[in-house]
């Protein structure tokens, strides 16, 4: 079953002193691919700023901007039209010896290798082992994503955009994004090619049509096992039409929605608005 909805991000900065320049990256356009549909997307600054566009390196669209003259407040708005389909599931899947053969491994190297926020854990790795055993490729996934599900507590505030995956591990708290992180360390630790998904998440599967809720950015993964598909450990699901990707990389750091330097002094306040609305 595909949806169609809207989603309106609104991020909000108030400085304490003028800001004579700033230079910002957004990452709030969601992706075209066989699962999404992109019919509308814009970024719109308050001020008016000139923007550019690019895909990085990782397949994201970037929005570019600066602001050249004084300012006290910022105001990033991404606004959205995109139809969503669940995932079918990986059509074709390869051995664990297909897998680990140089052709993949070499074509996934950045994907297989450690980050600061996925680093390499003997104990996470010997998890890892545990989880593959009598179980195929994507089997082997799942059942990661399910393990991170029942041995993470969904807690916000006790981790932040700077936990790792072991840090979170310890207290077994966190957030979509430890535990995405922690799922990515363990399918790294497997050796399946795999990358973090930053996007967002209706939270109402029977969500009535033309009715806005209020969300929130989410983060899921996509594995690699002949072809990539995706699964949301949060919520120990597959992604399915409520999810709206927007970014892909190795993790967090790769897919920030929103990141810049400014040139002035004093700290910054911030509030985030995010609104979705199923419109078909």
């Amino acid at each position: 079953m595909s949806w169609r909805m809207r989603v309106v991000h609104t991020t909000g900065y108030a400085y304490q002193v003028p800001v004579s320049r700033s230079f910002n990256e957004a990452r709030l356009t969601p992706r075209a691919d066989s699962r999404q549909n992109v019919i509308l997307n814009r970024v719109e600054t308050v001020p008016s700023t000139r923007s550019y566009r690019y895909v990085d390196y990782w397949g994201t669209t970037v929005t570019a901007f600066d602001l050249n003259a004084p300012h006290t407040e910022l105001e990033v708005t991404g606004s959205s039209v995109v139809e969503t389909e669940p995932f079918a599931g990986p059509a074709e899947e390869l051995s664990w010896e297909q897998l680990r053969d140089t052709p993949v491994t070499d074509r996934f190297d950045e994907l297989l290798a450690a980050t600061d926020y996925v680093p390499r854990d003997r104990r996470l790795a010997g998890v890892a082992r545990q989880l593959t055993r009598g179980m195929p490729p994507a089997k082997a996934v799942v059942r990661a994503a399910e393990w991170v599900h029942r041995e993470m507590n969904y807690l916000p505030g006790t981790t932040d955009v700077h936990t790792s995956a072991p840090e979170a591990f310890a207290e077994r708290r966190g957030v979509c994004q430890d535990y995405a992180h922690l799922s990515l360390l363990l399918l790294r630790g497997m050796g399946i090619p795999c990358r973090y998904v930053s996007g967002y998440l209706h939270p109402d599967p029977e969500a009535e049509v033309g009715r806005t809720v209020a969300g929130q950015m989410h983060a899921w993964v996509e594995a690699w096992t002949g072809q990539w598909w995706g699964y949301d450990p949060t919520n120990d699901i597959p992604v399915t039409e409520q999810h709206v990707s927007v970014g892909v990389g190795r993790d967090y750091a790769d897919v920030p929605p929103l990141k810049g330097i400014f040139s002035g002094s004093g700290s910054t306040g911030l509030e985030v608005v995010v609104e979705i609305t199923r419109l078909a």
